[in-house]
């Protein structure tokens, strides 16, 4: 069996009634919205983060409409953060997609995503659990909270891992910490295993976001974004931060200043990007990384369904293990 089929196969009548639901909650008359729900449907991917909504609540208890409307909402969510972020960064493609301000048009974008924010709010709403409610209202604060995080960091002539920590975990860490908490919410959970799914989520996030940074290095162009393209962005990751306040190179303290203010060259990026590799900072992502999943594994209950305890597992496994 796969790891997909280990990660599903606990919760495949609950994703396929969670499926309908998304389908039903993003039906409009508005051909125009029509068109940009499509185009971003042709990237809805592995659904990551309902399958872990879903995962919790069986973990303890059963995945009930608590969870499928809080599983949609965070998905319509996501979806929309996603499409603001094209465009406030400029970008014209996602994962090998072309982005919806690059097909349609920045306005179109915004106000789609505006539309798949509200839709968010409608279906958290029909939870009538207040709980599930306040942790998707924080979570939209959150998201866009790091966002401002990162760009005022651009200002910052510190290479502190305490401000990349305190991004990540806004800007993606939060997300995955919301899914297995309103999980757990919408189970029934005590108090304590509702605070150790949250815990859970948090790390699997962290562990996502730092293997997505440790891409930003690999030359494989299967992975979906070209080398040192974090860089081009003027965002310095945990490698290059290490590398920096490991060595304390001045040359390479000169270009990341550079990177940080969108100034840096190309060569320049190649030459950071070499640095970092030659001074253990994939290593020590990766450590830190696996330090995080070691964590998460001991959040797990003892107790409860032990296909669901497997599932999440594997979740796990395949966030640290992924090659895109």
């Amino acid at each position: 069996m796969d790891i997909a089929s280990v990660i599903q196969s606990p919760i495949t009548a609950e994703l396929e009634d969670f499926r309908q639901l998304f389908e039903r909650s993003l039906s409009s008359s508005n051909p125009l919205l029509n068109s940009v729900i499509e185009h971003i449907r042709q990237r809805s991917g592995k659904m990551m983060r309902p399958i872990l909504v879903l995962l919790t609540a069986k973990l303890h208890g059963v995945a009930g409409l608590e969870a499928f409307h809080s599983a949609v909402a965070l998905e319509l969510l996501h979806n929309a953060s996603l499409v603001h972020d094209d465009v406030v960064d400029e970008s014209a493609e996602r994962r090998g997609q072309l982005s919806v301000n690059a097909v349609f048009n920045n306005k179109v974008a915004v106000l789609s995503g505006d539309y798949l924010l509200a839709t968010a709010l409608v279906q958290v709403a029909l939870t009538r659990n207040h709980d599930i409610i306040d942790v998707v209202s924080a979570l939209g604060q959150d998201l866009a909270d790091g966002e401002l995080l990162q760009l005022s960091n651009v200002s910052n002539p510190d290479f502190s891992e305490q401000v990349y920590f305190e991004v990540i975990r806004k800007k993606t860490a939060v997300l995955f910490a919301a899914c297995t908490k309103a999980g757990a919410l919408a189970a029934g959970a005590p108090a304590e295993a509702v605070e150790k799914a949250r815990q859970f989520g948090e790390c699997i996030g962290l562990c996502f976001q730092i293997k997505d940074d440790i891409f930003d290095y690999d030359e494989n162009a299967e992975i979906g974004k070209p080398t040192g393209n974090d860089m081009h962005e003027g965002k310095l990751t945990l490698p290059v931060l290490y590398a920096l306040n490991s060595t304390g190179d001045e040359e390479a303290r000169r270009i990341a200043l550079r990177v940080k203010s969108g100034a840096a060259s190309a060569d320049e990026i190649e030459r950071l990007v070499a640095f970092t590799k030659q001074n253990g900072g994939i290593e020590y992502a990766e450590q830190v990384m696996r330090d995080l999943q070691r964590k998460a594994f001991a959040l797990l209950p003892a107790e409860g369904d032990a296909e669901v305890r497997r599932a999440l597992e594997a979740y796990l496994n395949y966030v640290v293990e992924r090659q895109k």
